[in-house]
């Protein structure tokens, strides 16, 4: 792991990514009416949320993502496959993580899809984009 091999500019398109495919993935026609549903949220509610600070604080857990993910494929012999693989194996990390919590919160299994299975495609997204912008 060496900062030095790291390219910046692609851990920031990296983290917006996140955003890409978060804005797709919780739109109400694929997710979002479901996601909401499972968690209990109405419209007025999500509407009412501080979108400075949800925005925001997404961005830098993104931005920290997608640095760690960057960390680990700083190395040689970084490629698109190994940026896939690591990704991938990182989303699943994270939806693992994602599953335990969801469960002592009796969370359903519809809504530990819809959050884990985001977590797996945005981090697979992230890197490829690191993986390949070397």
């Amino acid at each position: 792991m060496d900062f030095v091999h790291i390219n910046w500019l692609a851990v920031i398109v990296a983290a917006l990514s996140a955003f890409i495919v978060g804005g797709i993935w919780y739109s109400r026609p694929l997710f979002g009416a479901a996601w909401m549903a499972d968690s209990n949220l109405t419209e007025e509610q999500i509407k009412s949320g501080n979108k400075g600070k949800i925005f925001g604080f997404t961005f830098l857990f993104s931005l920290i993502m997608a640095a760690n993910l960057a960390l680990f494929l700083s190395g040689p012999q970084t490629d698109f496959h190994r940026g896939l693989a690591i990704g991938f194996h990182t989303g699943l990390f994270a939806f693992s993580a994602i599953a335990i919590h969801s469960l002592f919160e009796l969370k359903s299994w519809r809504h530990i899809f819809i959050n884990g299975l985001y977590s797996v495609i945005s981090l697979t997204l992230m890197g490829v984009i690191i993986g390949c912008w070397r």
